[in-house]
């Protein structure tokens, strides 16, 4: 008895002392993994069941803390479980992109949700379009929701998704719906559901394609009205000194790439003599600079070349013509065959006024700065002195030069003048291009058509006609090609000379007449 007394306690103490062990072993290894945790460890199982179901764990409870642990996984891992990885890291960061506060992250993480096709993503569109503030980024993340649904297996998901699509005149969601339309039109006989798919997706391309029809419509009368800026500005130079001084310059274009060349050489100063902070600064700088220096040109060339031979039309084309060929061959040899400006931040991107129809920043501004043009001339020309000295000799020279007018002078500021407007269509002109030698010959007889067709010496008729021409460089261009489009401005050009010899705005006077 008196051992039996003893061997019991010390059994419950050796039974205690076991379940202490244990606890203790316990409480060194921790909690049990969480889902998160066990998922990120069956990414690398073999049994592509597994695999799937973490992955599919993975998109729908992860977050954008995942991503370094996930990216370490790819860069160990096998081509399979990379593979595997890849979706999921688009995903949670797209994710965690909608939630980013520059607009265009946001935008472009709803499109690359719509693309990646994975329906897990519709909520998260759906919940950041509640709460979206840009108008155009919000209808980037509707577009993408509706996409998203028109994969699902639900008939009235895909009629409602295409139906809202076609609401959105999404561009985006013709390919899928063309697919949609084909599939639901297969086969001998439809069912009803299948009947209302097609109609919806009938309906919705339709009605995107009338839009896209319109849409492109704005946008090529816009480049159309981009182009005649710019031919604007370079005729309304040209414009003057042909209609002051009977003088053909060929070598107008190449004044044009004077002045790119000046933007050119003044972007660069920026890059190496100032700091970074103050490179978007350099168009403000190069717009006077060149137009000074192409003004500065123009004097040089009006005195060395041109003062000799007015009066001689054919042989000032010649001598300029001449002139033009040594200013292209001196720009290669000290410039190369093709330099490049870039455009300053707050001249990048555009403006998105309707869907489908984008305004690039550059583009307007070329806009407006043709449009001071014109007004700083008119009030030059129409409201200064000096305008009135220049519309005098241009009228009547001699007449001018017996009221005392220094024709010469006038002559010669004037070239300057004009030369300096080409000198500033070349600035804006390396907003929308490259600069090369070459750059000028492309807009010279243009901005010719131009100056003939609207009358010379016409402020009116130079507007008129710029718009015209250029407008029909840009509709005749997608049909007829840029070769044969130019042609057909041509042959139009020369028929309407034809009947109104003077251009559409003619000077009027007893002069003129006589």
């Amino acid at each position: 008895m008196r051992i039996l007394l003893w061997i019991v306690p010390l059994g419950v103490v050796a039974l205690w002392g076991i379940d202490g062990a244990m606890a203790a072993e316990g409480s060194k290894t921790g909690p049990p993994p969480s889902a998160l945790e066990r998922a990120l460890a069956d990414l690398s199982s073999q049994d592509p069941a597994i695999q799937e179901a973490a992955v599919a764990m993975l998109i729908e409870r992860g977050d954008a803390s995942l991503l370094p642990r996930l990216e370490e996984l790819r860069i160990n891992a096998d081509r399979s479980v990379r593979l595997a990885i890849k979706p999921v890291i688009d995903l949670l960061k797209n994710k965690a992109h909608l939630t980013s506060e520059d607009a265009n992250t946001r935008r472009s993480a709803a499109t690359d949700l719509g693309m990646l096709g994975k329906p897990v993503a519709i909520p998260w569109l759906e919940q950041a379009a509640v709460r979206e503030p840009n108008r155009w980024v919000r209808y980037t993340m509707e577009e993408a929701a509706q996409l998203l649904k028109l994969g699902s297996e639900d008939p009235s998901t895909k009629i409602a998704a295409a139906t809202k699509l076609g609401e959105l005149r999404s561009q985006n969601a013709l390919p899928a719906l063309k697919e949609l339309l084909s599939g639901s039109s297969a086969g001998s006989e439809q069912s009803d559901q299948q009947k209302a798919i097609a109609g919806a997706a009938s309906g919705a391309i339709e009605r995107i394609e009338m839009w896209a029809s319109w849409s492109g419509a704005i946008e090529t009368i816009f480049r159309g009205i981009s182009l005649s800026s710019i031919l604007l500005i370079m005729s309304l130079g040209l414009a003057i000194v042909f209609g002051l001084m009977g003088v053909i310059n060929m070598a107008h274009g190449e004044l044009m790439m004077v002045g790119a060349y000046a933007t050119f050489v003044t972007q660069e100063c920026f890059k190496a003599y100032l700091s970074a902070d103050l490179f978007d600064y350099y168009f403000l700088v190069s717009m006077p600079l060149s137009f000074l220096v192409a003004g500065l040109f123009g004097l040089f060339l009006e005195a060395t070349v041109i003062r000799f031979l007015y009066g001689r039309p054919l042989e000032t084309l010649l001598a300029t013509w001449g002139v033009s060929l040594i200013m292209i061959q001196a720009a290669r040899v000290y410039f190369g065959d093709l330099t490049s400006v870039v455009a300053p931040s707050w001249l990048s991107g555009g403006a998105q006024v309707m869907v489908g129809v984008y305004l690039p920043y550059n583009r307007l501004f070329i806009i407006a700065l043709s449009t001071l043009c014109v007004v700083g001339i008119y009030l030059l020309l129409f409201r200064s002195g000096v305008g009135l000295r220049v519309r005098a000799v241009m009228q009547n020279r001699d007449m001018g030069a017996c009221l005392g007018i220094p024709t010469r002078k006038v002559d010669a500021y004037t070239f300057a003048f004009g030369s300096g407007l080409a000198g500033l269509a070349g600035c804006a002109l390396t907003l929308i291009g490259n600069v090369e030698p070459g750059l000028g010959q492309n807009y010279i007889v243009d901005s010719f058509m131009v100056v003939v067709t609207g009358g010379v010496g016409k402020l009116a008729g130079t507007i008129v006609a710029s718009l015209g021409i250029g407008g029909l460089n840009k509709l005749l261009e997608p049909s007829f090609g840029a070769v044969y489009g130019k042609v057909l401005i041509l042959v139009l050009v020369i028929l309407f000379l034809q009947r109104r010899p003077s251009g559409l705005f003619t000077i009027k006077g007893r002069y003129v007449e006589s």
